[in-house]
């Protein structure tokens, strides 16, 4: 299926807000690096100029200054984040030197800590089975994919495990607010929530200031004690944590278990060949990559693909586009369990900047998948009940999934 001359394209239309892959292709072969109408935002779509992009740290900082917003008359526009110059990065939008000293904070008690959690998911998602499965029914993006995430990036911070139901709400208002589609209104709503989020873990990291544990809150509270790090840059750090951490796992979770609804075939492989469900997994971060893009601040004027790139102008790198390239991969539509390199995908990102969490979002698929698997005949989508997906620009992950289980 074909697409509207680029010019003429509204990347919030609906329709591919739901499906931009034909978007995608339209913007590979016609213009990789695409400007916007009427924006300073460019779009990055092959795979050899995302990974250009991405190694040119001098030339694109990863410093988020603007966001792609839709507006209820007109053209898209920018929605400045940058405020003159005023704005403080950390981490994913942080660069180095600054990102490197905290990524060398919060690395190695993630991973060491992410290396235990193997009982602790299975027993998780037992319990969201059990809870949630209701004559041969589960609303799998919600009671699974969505919980799940949040649960452990709590448990990995020292967060409780009661305040997960508002840390959802809290972390998925986050990414609304980088999706684009928001209206005036709901711009209002949101800024309180990240405003409730920050004040909430600023109290976290106070109280663990005064007796810290062996968790990543007690890490950061005493590095902020020890004067390696300022309290309000602890904050931030912990606010991006929340809000970005549980996106990857819940894309992953729900739309593995889509593409294995709408499969049978596939379904009958994995039960017989178990082994074959980690490979799966890395397709279906390929093929529905949970970030459908990442934001990149043009430092200074510049040119990528040929063309030209303003200074202060912002690309948004399109992982799910680069994902599905076919000089990159062969019949890049498909699911390829045998696929040769199946790791070697964006969807966790690339260089200095790759996925925090990415092992933990791999654990937490893996269980999920296999206990669906393992805990069913034959899972088919409820024929009453359709799928949606998040309206973004920026997620690609399912606001709702039923699923019958046989």
């Amino acid at each position: 299926m074909g697409v509207a001359p680029l010019d003429t394209i509204d990347i919030f239309d609906p329709e591919h807000l739901e499906d931009p892959y034909d978007l995608y292709r339209s913007l590979r072969e016609t213009a990789p690096v695409h400007q916007v109408p009427g924006t300073d935002f460019y779009l990055v779509s092959t795979w050899k100029l995302v990974t250009e992009a991405v190694s040119r740290t001098e030339d694109f900082s990863s410093n988020l200054t603007g966001v792609l917003v839709r507006q209820p008359e007109g053209p898209p526009a920018t929605f400045d984040l940058d405020g003159g110059g005023q704005a403080v990065h950390v981490l994913a939008t942080a660069d180095d030197p600054t990102h490197l000293a905290q990524r060398k904070l919060v690395l190695p008690v993630l991973g060491k800590r992410i290396r235990t959690l193997g009982p602790t998911v299975r027993e998780l998602v037992d319990r969201l089975w059990s809870e949630h499965l209701r004559d041969g029914r589960i609303e799998w993006a919600g009671a699974m994919a969505d919980r799940l995430p949040l649960a452990m990036v709590a448990h990995l911070i020292g967060l409780p495990d009661e305040d997960v139901p508002q840390l959802l709400s809290w972390a998925y208002d986050s990414t609304e607010m980088l999706g684009g589609v928001v209206s005036g209104e709901q711009l209002g709503r949101l800024f309180t929530s990240a405003a409730e989020l920050a004040r909430y873990l600023h109290h976290k990291l106070q109280d663990a200031q005064r007796d810290p544990d062996n968790d990543l809150l007690g890490v950061l509270a005493q590095a902020c004690t020890a004067g390696e790090i300022a309290e309000e840059i602890a904050v931030l750090v912990l606010v991006q944590l929340v809000g970005a951490g549980g996106e990857s796992t819940a894309g992953l979770v729900a739309s593995a278990a889509r593409i294995l609804a709408t499969h049978p075939e596939l379904q009958e492989r994995l039960r017989r060949e178990p082994n074959l469900i980690a490979p799966f997994l890395e397709e279906v971060l390929r093929l529905e990559s949970p970030f459908r893009g990442h934001h990149r601040h043009v430092t200074a004027a510049t040119t990528l693909g040929g063309v030209e790139l303003p200074a202060g102008s912002h690309l948004l790198l399109l992982w799910g586009a680069a994902n599905r390239d076919p000089d990159h991969f062969e019949v890049p539509d498909e699911v390829r369990i045998d696929r040769q390199g199946v790791t070697r995908h964006l969807a966790f990102g690339k260089g200095a900047h790759f996925c925090l969490g990415s092992a933990l979002a791999r654990m937490e698929a893996l269980v999920a998948i296999t206990t669906l698997l393992e805990r069913s005949s034959n899972v088919t989508l409820v024929d009453d009940d359709q799928p949606r997906w998040v309206p973004s620009i920026f997620v690609r992950r399912h606001l709702t999934l039923p699923l019958r289980i046989h």
